[in-house]
């Protein structure tokens, strides 16, 4: 029997079915066509890009409504942002994560602040570094980093208004406290106005081809912790170099024989290395958190945190526990505390703790309020949005 030559349309709708489509009461619907499909993304993107610059129009209004000068300091609010994002995480139903909205959503908001004049945020530098890729993640690529070498600096660029805001590390999961941003805020009047938690994974990068040219491995000091027991296993014979960043290893690297640096995938990008090993860090949940610090306080948010600085004056017995008692007294929970010695005489220390919620909530209010009265020293370094992921 001669065979039949299928039409156009049997042949369209075969283009059209899923390869399940012939599966009997379970097969997936008819395929909608591919330039349909673009099309519609086509007027997606149009519609999405009208409601970008209208949203970005008002974002004008509000600047020119709360100041004359147009500076972007002026009218930044970071309870606001991080009320933004919070109503964007809870809204999402995917396919996008949950990340990759925040993500979205705080570059949107970063473009439109930028209109006037964009954010200067100085980071514990140079390029390359973990610092960097919080301010990113906290403002948004519109805004102008200012990379500075040292923890201190970053403080005095902020104090001295050169910079508007300031990111620099306090604590890494694996590591524990970076006590030399902790001091700062013994002398400093700069206030905390947000955290930031990155991610951090480790990579091992260098102009060699293999590891088995590196004679030395170059990084801060907590990147050389964080992998030691990875380095213990794979590079024993190696001498590891503390240095003042991950990026100035990653420089090292670049410019010595026989070097290899523990950085980002960005310091390999930015120096022009050979990523020898990824992933090296000793624990898979190894987090940074980061402090941005500005001139001044900022509202609550509904989801925040404090932070203070506090000494109990005397070493009785008890005196601690005196101190903290109100927080339990009005059901505030500390989440942190860690004690540095004061610098005014030996033996004598200062105690730096977080709070849940915001100086302006009536619960912490009490307590702070009966706090101080117990404390020979007493000062609120910020309420701040607790960081949404």
């Amino acid at each position: 029997m001669a065979s039949r030559k299928p039409n156009k349309g049997a042949r369209a709708a075969r283009v059209r079915r899923s390869p399940a489509a012939a599966d009997g009461p379970g097969a997936t619907p008819l395929v909608a066509d591919l330039e349909n499909i673009r099309d519609s993304i086509d007027s997606i993107d149009i519609r999405i890009q009208t409601l970008l610059n209208q949203r970005a129009r008002f974002a004008q209004l509000v600047g020119i409504s709360k100041t004359a000068s147009g500076k972007a300091v002026d009218f930044y609010r970071p309870e606001r942002e991080a009320q933004v994002l919070r109503k964007a995480l809870k809204r999402n139903q995917g396919p996008l994560r949950n990340e990759e909205v925040a993500r979205l959503f705080r570059e949107i908001m970063s473009a439109c602040l930028a209109q006037q004049e964009p954010l200067k945020v100085a980071f514990l530098g140079p390029e390359g570094t973990f610092s960097q890729a919080a301010v990113y993640k906290h403002f948004g690529s519109s805004v102008r980093a200012l990379p500075l070498p040292a923890i201190d600096e970053v403080f005095h660029e902020v104090e001295a208004g050169i910079a508007d805001f300031g990111v620099v590390p306090i604590e890494n999961s694996s590591e524990g406290t970076v006590n030399h941003t902790l001091d700062m805020f013994l002398t400093s009047m700069l206030k905390i106005c947000g955290e930031v938690e990155v991610r951090v994974s480790h990579c091992l990068m260098g102009r060699m081809t293999g590891m088995a040219a590196v004679k030395r491995v170059c990084a801060h000091p907590q990147a050389l912790a964080q992998c030691r027991g990875w380095l213990d296993e794979q590079l024993p014979d190696a001498e590891r170099v503390p240095v003042s960043s991950n990026a100035e290893g990653a420089r090292r690297a670049r410019d010595e024989r026989g070097t290899a640096a523990i950085a980002g995938r960005a310091a390999a990008e930015i120096y022009g290395l050979t990523l020898l090993a990824t992933d090296i860090e000793d624990r898979p949940d190894n987090t940074t958190r980061f402090l941005v610090v500005g001139r001044k306080l900022f509202a609550a948010s509904g989801t925040d945190k404090t932070s203070l600085l506090v000494s109990a004056g005397n070493d009785d017995s008890g005196a601690l526990f005196r101190l903290l008692e109100p927080l339990a007294k009005h059901e505030v929970n500390m989440t942190r505390i860690e004690s540095r010695p004061s610098r005014k005489r030996k033996w004598d220390y200062v105690f730096f703790i977080d709070i849940e919620g915001h100086v302006g909530d009536p619960a912490v209010a009490q307590a702070l309020a009966a706090l101080q009265k117990r404390a020979s020293l007493f000062k609120v370094l910020g309420s701040y949005p607790r960081a949404v992921l």
